[in-house]
């Protein structure tokens, strides 16, 4: 039997590297998956991919109105086990010049959709349940040009101290998962030598896989990590913690 036997798990930002390799992982330890992404064609293929005991819904976390329409699908389940809040955006804008309009969509993202993605769950959340939410070591560290995404991911690690205390009595856990560099398409669209210059600072010497993030997920959705909560859990190769 697997870890997560019956459980109901919402993965937003399902379509793409950690989101879909947790995804998979989930469903192939007894969970019934519902996963979010923006773009219809992406998620198709992110349900085919995983292939059962999955559902998809479109819709944007920074939109209220679709996060209102993931939960409605979700009511037919009656309950969420796990919520992992991984959707996240962002880029290399060094200070000087960072735009209103990058700054919005990062927080917008990052901050207000996880917000609201957890808060609309409330209701639907088991008492017990695990939230994971998607932290970064940017956040931990001085990173030139990535200031806005990192203060948008150290925001997360603020919200799960408090909801920590919230909770506590419906034994809710809430933690933040904080990889380091991962093999993603979101990376690959950064420039090579930002690439470099980020890998050089991992002692272990490379990116993670999703797949070596995704077990991580696991660990804090499973009653392996029952007695675990407000941390923050690195899963960095080392990077901020050197």
């Amino acid at each position: 039997m697997g870890k997560l036997q019956g459980k109901v798990a919402v993965i937003t930002g399902g379509t793409q590297g950690i989101g879909v390799a947790t995804a998979k992982l989930f469903v192939s330890e007894g969970a019934h998956v519902f996963i979010t992404g923006r773009r219809q064609k992406e998620l198709e293929e992110a349900v085919a991919a995983i292939g059962s005991n999955v559902t998809g819904v479109q819709g944007d976390v920074a939109n209220l109105a679709d996060l209102d329409r993931l939960y409605e699908s979700v009511k037919a389940k009656g309950r969420i086990d796990i919520l992992f809040a991984n959707v996240g955006l962002g880029g290399f804008v060094p200070l000087g010049s960072i735009t209103e309009e990058y700054y919005d969509k990062t927080f917008d993202t990052n901050v207000k959709g996880l917000l609201f993605t957890v808060q609309k769950a409330l209701p639907f959340l088991n008492d017990g349940a695990s939230i994971i939410l998607t932290g970064s070591a940017a956040a931990a560290k001085g990173t030139p040009s990535f200031g806005v995404y990192a203060a948008s991911k150290a925001a997360i690690r603020s919200f799960v101290r408090t909801w920590t205390m919230e909770l506590k009595d419906r034994r809710i856990r809430a933690n933040v998962l904080s990889p380091g560099p991962v093999v993603t398409p979101q990376v690959a669209l950064q420039p090579p030598e930002a690439i470099a210059r980020i890998v050089s600072t991992v002692p272990m010497g490379r990116m993670a896989e999703p797949e070596e993030i995704a077990r991580v997920a696991l660990f804090l959705g499973s009653d392996d990590s029952s007695f675990v909560t407000g941390i923050e859990l690195f899963a960095d190769g080392g990077r901020a913690q050197v």
